[in-house]
């Protein structure tokens, strides 16, 4: 018989493949080895996956330094691990949007008479969640070149993977407690409101630890790197103030204002 991936010749006693190390399949797919091998997949205590999860909470300087460093089979690499991220951050707002639509109001968190400019906004987010998700990682990298100068520890591209890694954990975990706290009736909006802070912590967690640092230098670090990113945010709100004043939006969102305060 040969290796129906490489079509490399396999002898009847062997269980692997010697050219390109693949598992030889002999039983034709059934419900319960197809079963047997997502759950090896996913929740075996020995396998990539599980030990890239838990080990990204314990020694996250292991798993993100190892990969940089150049060891590719013991964890998994952090493309792939972002993917499933998205795919996690994708169910979430599917399961949340079609069994739990009454937690996903976040018009609490607009003015009032501008609920439905609100709606669009956070529709729009959703919609393009995956995307947002990958701008992120190579403007964090470019943050914390800035916010870490001096440290030339990783360069640019490194920090990069760094922030595949964290930002796909972050996503996972937050997919995962999202979807059970709107289960239990948690208003999404607030869920998020004690959601950031945390990922923040774990951020500064992370690059404490790839990068040495004393609770001092971290503070003054995460310090930094917040406010480079409020910056950034104020820099894309005026953005967008322009796009919706070009578009007519901001308009009719000051119109709704006055209709609300009576003015």
């Amino acid at each position: 018989m040969t290796c129906k991936n490489c079509n490399t010749p396999i002898l009847a006693e062997q269980n692997y493949c010697p050219e390109c190390g693949a598992k030889v399949i002999r039983n034709r797919l059934t419900l319960k080895n197809l079963f047997q091998n997502f759950t090896e997949t996913f929740f075996n205590y020995d396998n990539k996956l599980l030990q890239t999860f838990l080990n990204l909470f314990k020694k996250p300087e292991d798993v993100i330094g190892s990969y940089i460093d150049g060891v590719r089979k013991k964890y998994a690499n952090p493309i792939s691990y972002f993917g499933i991220a998205i795919t996690v951050s994708g169910l979430y707002l599917l399961i949340a949007n079609k069994f739990f639509p009454e937690v996903m109001d976040y018009t609490l968190f607009s003015a009032p008479e501008q609920e439905e400019f609100q709606k669009r906004n956070v529709s729009f987010v959703q919609e393009y969640q995956s995307l947002f998700m990958m701008l992120y990682v190579p403007i964090y990298a470019i943050m914390a070149r800035v916010s870490f100068l001096g440290y030339n520890k990783f360069n640019y591209t490194e920090l990069v993977v760094v922030f595949l890694y964290i930002q796909g954990q972050m996503s996972i975990v937050s997919g995962i407690l999202g979807i059970i706290a709107a289960a239990i009736g948690i208003n999404q909006g607030i869920f998020s409101l004690y959601a950031i802070p945390v990922m923040i912590l774990y951020s500064a967690y992370c690059l404490k630890r790839l990068y040495s640092l004393n609770f001092i230098n971290i503070v003054l670090r995460t310090i930094l790197f917040l406010v480079i990113l409020m910056v950034l945010f104020v820099m894309f709100s005026i953005l967008m103030a322009v796009v919706m004043y070009l578009n007519g939006d901001l308009q009719t969102a000051i119109e709704a204002q006055k209709a609300a305060t009576g003015k």
